[in-house]
């Protein structure tokens, strides 16, 4: 393509890896997740990721006044771990819920897809359980619009400043490499998001923007008749996300359990991710009627649901004291906001996006840990 038309953009580029309908990343099928993958994601640690989700989710029901269907949507369900723990938890301890329950997994490509469905094969869910390739074969529902680690992996044009003017970030052959350029700005939407959010990036550094995170949240508005959408992802407010302690942006390429900045190493064969602007989804959410709820970390946002009862959901019926230690262990991963010794932790890395249309009734426990300032970010 490049030899035939030219340099293309970092956007078109990071697209054709990540979505190419044969050859990207994330629809050719192939383990992405856990140990035999790329980078591990909460569900891959443990079950108690999704069976906490399960509780907020119960929650939402009944402050929607339980009504006779409500709809789970998850976009992006990896290799489906999530949406059966997730279902096993409401089948076995929240019946009432799981009754009226319709959980539809969103997965554009068709050979994962086709594993997702593989592995709930064998559950005995019923028609509870469906897997679409686009929202638009959806019809508008009450529930909740879920996302976790999705956001990141959208296409994103790359900005720099070079001698006092803004360029963008371009991809040109260089014999048989791929090699980086700039050039002029690709769409005037990208320069405007550049002066909304990073309006003070100096000479020399780079941010990212993704038009699709728009975009895609107006499309998850349109199908949300009354209920909630839930974002979780590594990224930040603009304020936080676009400072001079990040001259070079945020994108990364992932293999093997490796980051590296070498985005023309692989493509289509190592997964490309930049951090999430936060502001720019509840601006879009606004636009699109969704009322701005809470914004808050996935540390509170978990310890919020699982102080209630202690994390009994953490344990197992059966499991040795050995076994518990590494839940435990896990479940310190999953909410430690920052890191110690033999842990990443994911807990203030991630954050949690809280919208809604229609709701009225009490806050939900997973935002109860934050309080909101006049300008709706948190103390």
């Amino acid at each position: 393509m490049i030899r035939q038309s030219g340099p293309i953009t970092f956007e078109r580029y990071m697209d054709l890896c990540l979505y190419h309908p044969e050859f990207g990343y994330y629809m050719r099928g192939r383990e992405r997740t856990g140990v035999g993958g790329d980078y591990f994601t909460s569900p891959d640690l443990h079950p108690i990721f999704a069976r906490l989700m399960a509780r907020q989710a119960a929650e939402m029901w009944e402050v929607l006044d339980r009504p006779s269907r409500f709809t789970w949507v998850e976009m992006g369900a990896g290799r489906g771990l999530f949406a059966a723990d997730y279902l096993r938890w409401v089948r076995q301890s929240r019946p009432d819920f799981f009754d009226g329950l319709d959980y539809v997994v969103v997965e554009p490509g068709p050979k994962q897809r086709a594993r997702v469905l593989e592995r709930m094969a064998g559950e005995t869910f019923g028609p509870r359980f469906r897997a679409i390739a686009s929202l638009e074969e959806l019809d508008p529902a009450t529930g909740c619009f879920f996302s976790n680690e999705l956001v990141d992996a959208f296409p994103v044009a790359v900005v720099t400043r070079a001698r006092g003017r803004l360029k963008e970030i371009y991809v040109a052959a260089d014999g048989e490499n791929l090699r980086e350029t700039t050039g002029p700005i690709s769409d005037s939407a990208i320069a405007a998001a550049v002066a909304r959010y990073a309006n003070q990036i100096e000479e020399g550094h780079r941010v990212e923007v993704s038009r699709r995170a728009a975009l895609w949240i107006s499309s998850v508005a349109e199908k949300l008749a009354r209920g909630f959408v839930l974002t979780i992802d590594y990224g930040d407010l603009a304020e936080f996300l676009y400072t001079s302690r990040r001259p070079q942006g945020t994108l990364l390429a992932y293999r093997a359990h490796t980051a590296s900045e070498d985005f023309f190493a692989a493509p289509g064969e190592q997964d490309l991710t930049a951090h999430v602007n936060f502001s720019a989804l509840i601006d879009a959410g606004k636009k699109a009627a969704l009322n701005f709820a809470r914004f808050t970390t996935q540390e509170r946002f978990l310890m919020a649901l699982g102080e209630a009862n202690e994390f009994a959901d953490l344990y197992d019926p059966g499991q040795t004291e050995a076994e518990k230690v590494q839940s435990r262990l896990q479940l310190k991963r999953l909410i430690y906001p920052g890191g110690t010794e033999g842990v990443r932790g994911m807990g203030s890395i991630f954050k949690v996006l809280a919208q809604s249309r229609g709701v009225n009734g009490p806050e939900l426990t997973g935002l109860k840990l934050d309080r909101p300032s006049k300008g709706g970010q948190v103390i």
